[in-house]
């Protein structure tokens, strides 16, 4: 984990890079596809969705959910996630609503730099890191 800046123009500009996008979204999917079929079951996308923890933290605080609403909350975003509602996540789908995702985070974010703190791997980050590679080469031109 790492502490970032982070504003709605580098989040928009990591989905406008369509070769950083598409190869970010083709990996995670790529990991997350663990049985190498080209689709996310339910239980492949579960693994993404906990690693989220939308409410398992209140302000970094560990609570305990009820596993009821929990379970309501990732079956919710499993179909968001599956728009043809076959059961299963292909690779555009899975991209289109990390984009629409995104754009929402974008937009919700504004224009102000917050500090968040990033995993490693997530989406987020590499949006940074793709922000400090253009600026550092944008110096050195």
């Amino acid at each position: 984990m790492s502490v970032e800046l982070l504003d709605g123009a580098i989040i928009l500009g990591f989905i406008e890079d369509d070769e950083a996008f598409n190869c970010s979204v083709q990996d995670r999917f790529a990991y997350l596809d663990t049985n190498h079929d080209g689709l996310l079951s339910y239980s492949e996308m579960l693994k993404e969705l906990q690693s989220l923890r939308m409410i398992e933290t209140h302000f970094g605080i560990d609570v305990k959910p009820d596993p009821e609403e929990l379970a309501h909350v990732y079956d919710s975003l499993f179909v968001q996630f599956d728009r043809d509602s076959n059961g299963t996540i292909d690779l555009e789908e899975f991209k289109a609503e990390t984009k629409r995702m995104m754009v929402a985070m974008a937009n919700d974010l504004g224009f102000l730099p917050v500090q968040m703190i990033l995993d490693e791997d997530s989406f987020l980050k590499k949006a940074v890191d793709r922000e400090f590679i253009k600026l550092q080469s944008d110096i050195s031109a």
